[in-house]
């Protein structure tokens, strides 16, 4: 996240609400809305949709992906034990507009984590192992079929940990086996195949791992 921030000179210590805060609502001259239907908006990339900061404004944004319900909404987070934090009374069992996504870079915080998804009211529910920092069995959580893809990729930028392709391909397995699609986004700086290290530029990290062609679809 800093790292993405870093690269557009924002400061990633400050959290307000931008300019793009309502782009979801905002209509044209002729009255249709500026982001069309079937759009799916990634919400939050280089934040976290419950970071404690953003308390006061949450509802007001969760009024707007109700409004919205033509949009779907792809919200990546670490903070999903603040999940019920500023959640609207309409909410039940999720809006069928969300996904939730939760991210898990090693097996304690999938330990962590993946229970707390799959114990919330929520509709479409994903992982992502990015960065990917070691193996981890999720085996045990994918047998619950509420979890619709799983993602996995390599840490960008400086001083980047090392991704093993074996952790790759492991996490695909488990996949397979419980019929979850399966994503392999990119290898990450330093990346390790075959007990060599590879050092591969940011332009090359996902089209490496598209080369690789081991994502799967059920």
């Amino acid at each position: 996240m800093f790292q993405r921030d870093a690269c557009y000179e924002k400061d990633s210590r400050r959290v307000r609400q931008t300019q793009a805060f309502n782009e979801p609502v905002k209509k044209k001259r002729d009255g249709n809305y500026k982001v069309p239907g079937g759009t799916i908006l990634y919400t939050c990339l280089t934040s976290d949709f419950w970071v404690e900061e953003a308390d006061p404004w949450r509802l007001e944004a969760w009024q707007m992906i109700q409004q919205r319900q033509d949009v779907h909404f792809y919200i990546i987070t670490k903070r999903i034990g603040r999940f019920e934090v500023g959640l609207p009374s309409d909410w039940d069992e999720g809006y069928p507009n969300v996904t939730v996504a939760v991210t898990c870079e090693n097996q304690q915080r999938a330990d962590e984590r993946i229970p707390l998804l799959l114990s919330a009211p929520i509709r479409h529910r994903e992982v992502i192992h990015e960065p990917m920092l070691g193996a981890v069995e999720i085996g045990i959580y994918l047998q619950s079929g509420k979890i619709e893809h799983v993602t996995c990729g390599g840490e960008s930028g400086l001083g980047a940990r090392l991704c093993d392709y074996d952790w790759i391909l492991q996490a695909r397995e488990q996949c397979i086996s419980c019929q979850v699609p399966f994503t392999f986004k990119q290898t990450g700086a330093l990346f390790r195949k075959g007990g060599r290290i590879y050092r591969i530029p940011r332009i090359f990290q996902m089209p490496q791992a598209q080369k690789a062609n081991i994502n799967t679809k059920n």
